[in-house]
């Protein structure tokens, strides 16, 4: 004897071992016993055998016509195998009431389950309405496996070419362009980039990496809320200082001036002078809410995306000519020994004298010429006492390293003849050695700066952000910890608050020391072991860390353009390890796949077989060792 019964939403046929009171242990064709309930149990039957039941039941419930077993049926519920009888006009065989069980359930929208082997009719307007979603599901299938085979042939269709944009970012994985889409990355192996790019949906890799980044990070765009700036309502006192600052051509916020009075053949009164939006930008207000959400302002070649709205940038950048607000940190020093007699941290007005830019006074400005009295050097009287104070600051935290610090490598800088859109945009890329004289002067001051600060906030109990690296690990913390790579007790970032916002934080909580002294940790914006700092502290490090890759990856970008424009073939590079190589002339590092094993600094040749914008990624293969 065999029995049809249901398992997980199957219909199974096997032969009865033996029986119980509520239970059936059944043996199937292959010799498996199971135990099951006899709630579960439809009918018994003798023949045919369990195998040929649900073959020939299976292929007489795909010949019923579903519309008119649902006419035959009563509008009640009803048993299958009652119902069996009454459509076949006689007693059903086994076969026939398992292919009307089959046929039944299988038409959901036609006929409602009530339980083990009954089913009641759908009502008119209900099976009507069933009919017209399934149909609808019908129709909806075919138009996504049309767009999706548009695709998969090499075609745009419109639907998908309007939410096109989405589709990298946030898609909307319900609609029936984005399953088209996916089934046809599928089909074709490609991924969602390479697919868009080979439709046409964007004109290059540049402007889908721009896309990608904007979309994701100024969904609003890169523009700014109209904010109303607060009056100027500080009155401050005037510095008589000649001071100059230092940048490159195409910075926009001067943040860092430096002044320089000689008191003795030894002894200098330096200033260090930077710009003050902190005086402007209360936590909690507009202008802090645009700052903490940026974060940073964001650096690619050709461009800048600002942390702070233009408007306030041009208040408090130091731009030479017109006296701006700063907050200034004057330091009287023995120049031979870096000795730090004395320090002094002020607000005040300051008016820059010039804006010096590194392009056009780097080339005059020398070792030889600074250290030479008697050579021609421009600013010579401001320039050498700084030199002079700067190489015996850098002298005292060599010591306390234990070791010169080597800061000789290389550094590049971007710049595009055209906009930074455009990939037939003419880059430039500019080597520049980091420890030029120039560079050396503004970062041993600025280094100064957020060492005196960051122990000033200390000595005053004022919680601060600072940055300390112990045991090789550098992080960003609320404790005033040793840099140890640097060299000093302590270290912040507070020399650039119109470009970071760690920075600006860090201003206002020094402006709180200068002007209220001891007072300063009941007034500064933030008190000691406020949560809202350590928030602070992650959300910077996160941005900044997104900020810094999608530069990269713009550098790496204009990287590949630029040995295109210049048509190399060939190119030279220093082993890094393993297959890893950098090459010369331009910041790009690569891998070289099939490379033999050599040291790190090994000098190799390279032939460049190919680009790829999308992943950026160089294809290039070994040729041999390089010729010195």
């Amino acid at each position: 004897m065999y029995v049809l019964y249901e398992d997980s939403g199957n219909f199974k046929a096997e032969k009865i071992f033996s029986e119980s009171d509520s239970t059936l242990q059944v043996e199937s064709a292959s010799g498996k016993r199971s135990k099951i309930k006899k709630a579960n149990v439809l009918f018994s039957f003798d023949q045919p055998e369990p195998a040929g039941l649900l073959e020939q039941a299976g292929e007489l419930a795909a010949s019923l016509e579903i519309d008119f077993l649902w006419e035959c049926a009563p509008q009640e519920e009803l048993d299958a195998c009652e119902f069996a009888q009454e459509y076949f006009g006689h007693p059903p065989n086994a076969v026939e009431k398992a292919a009307l069980i089959f046929a039944l359930n299988s038409a959901p929208a036609y006929f409602h389950r009530r339980g083990k082997g009954r089913y009641r009719p759908a009502p008119p307007d209900i099976l009507q309405a069933a009919l017209a979603a399934i149909e609808k599901k019908r129709l909806q299938a075919e138009q996504q496996q049309q767009w999706t085979d548009q695709m998969v042939a090499g075609q745009l269709p419109e639907p998908i070419a309007e939410v096109a944009k989405s589709l990298l970012t946030r898609p909307d994985k319900n609609t029936l362009q984005w399953k088209a889409f996916e089934a046809a990355c599928e089909q074709t192996g490609s991924s969602p980039e390479q697919l868009l790019l080979r439709l046409g949906a964007w004109p290059h890799p540049l402007a889908l990496h721009r896309h990608r980044f904007l979309a994701q990070n100024f969904p609003k765009g890169t523009g700014f809320p109209d904010v109303e700036l607060p009056a100027p309502d500080w009155e401050l006192p005037f510095a008589d200082v000649e001071a100059y600052s230092v940048d490159d051509a195409s910075t926009i916020e001067v943040d860092d001036a430096l002044s320089v009075q000689p008191i003795s053949d030894e002894v200098v009164r330096i200033g260090v002078h930077i710009a003050a939006p902190g005086l402007a930008i209360t936590r909690g207000g507009p202008l802090d809410d645009i700052a903490r959400s940026r974060m940073s302002t964001v650096y690619v070649p050709g461009e800048k995306i600002p942390m702070l709205p233009q408007s306030l940038i041009q208040r408090f950048s130091l731009d030479a000519g017109a006296p701006r607000p700063a907050l200034s940190l004057y330091v009287q020093a023995n120049m031979n020994t870096g000795e730090i007699l004395e320090s002094e941290t002020r607000v005040e007005m300051l008016q820059v004298r010039e804006n010096l830019r590194l392009n056009t006074l780097e080339p005059l400005v020398t070792e030889e010429a600074l250290d030479d009295p008697q050579a021609e050097l421009p600013y010579g009287h401001w320039l050498r006492p700084l030199w002079r104070m700067a190489k015996a600051l850098g002298a005292q935290r060599d010591a306390v390293r234990g070791k010169t610090e080597n800061n000789n490598r290389v550094e590049y800088s971007f710049q595009l003849e055209g906009q930074p859109d455009d990939p037939d945009s003419i880059v430039h890329i500019v080597p520049r050695r980091r420890n030029a004289p120039l560079d050396r002067v503004v970062a041993e001051y600025m280094i100064l700066a957020n060492n005196v600060w960051g122990g000033l906030l200390a000595q005053h109990g004022v919680p601060g952000i600072y940055r300390s690296q112990q045991a090789g690990r550098v992080r960003m913390s609320t404790q005033a910890l040793p840099h140890e790579a640097i060299g000093v007790p302590q270290y912040i970032w507070s020399t650039s608050p119109l470009r970071r916002y760690v920075d600006l934080i860090n201003q206002g909580q020094i402006l709180a020391a200068a002007q209220h002294g001891v007072s300063a940790r009941l007034v500064a914006p933030f008190k000691p072991k406020e949560a809202d700092l350590f928030a602070i502290i992650g959300a910077f490090d996160s941005q900044y860390a997104l900020w810094n890759d999608y530069q990269n990856d713009m550098e790496r970008y204009w990287c590949l353009r630029w040995l295109q424009q210049h048509d190399v073939k060939r190119v030279q590079g220093q082993v890094l390890r393993d297959d890893l190589v950098r090459l010369e002339g331009v910041p790009l590092v690569t891998r070289v796949a099939g490379m033999p094993e050599f040291e790190r600094g090994h000098s190799v040749e390279l032939e460049i077989s190919g680009f790829d914008e999308l992943a950026l990624e160089l294809q290039c293969r070994y040729l041999g060792t390089a010729a010195s």
